[in-house]
């Protein structure tokens, strides 16, 4: 399944990725490798997350404290955040409104 990334979730990746290669050379490529890697596993099983609220669903990151929260529709998984495990809980929830 073909999965896409809301612009502010893109945003948050590139801000955790800088961050995280400020703080060692390469760190900020392997949190963008362990995303890609969460990505696939997604595109491949949408629907095996745990669901957060009614229509979103959240998946670990595996090597980093983030999650990938994302919405499933009929043509393609959309991640609606890119959210840190321990920062600012439900701040992506008005991305949800249509």
């Amino acid at each position: 399944m073909f999965v896409t990334f809301h612009e502010e979730a893109r945003a948050e990746l590139l801000e955790a990725a800088h961050y995280y290669e400020e703080r060692g050379q390469g760190l900020g490529y392997a949190l963008i490798a362990d995303v890609e890697q969460t990505v696939r596993e997604l595109s491949e099983s949408p629907l095996s997350c745990p669901t957060v609220g009614a229509v979103l669903r959240r998946r670990i990151v595996r090597k980093f404290p983030y999650s990938l929260l994302y919405v499933v529709d009929t043509e393609r998984i959309v991640v609606m955040a890119v959210a840190h495990q321990k920062r600012r809980p439900e701040y992506w929830k008005y991305r949800l409104v249509p």
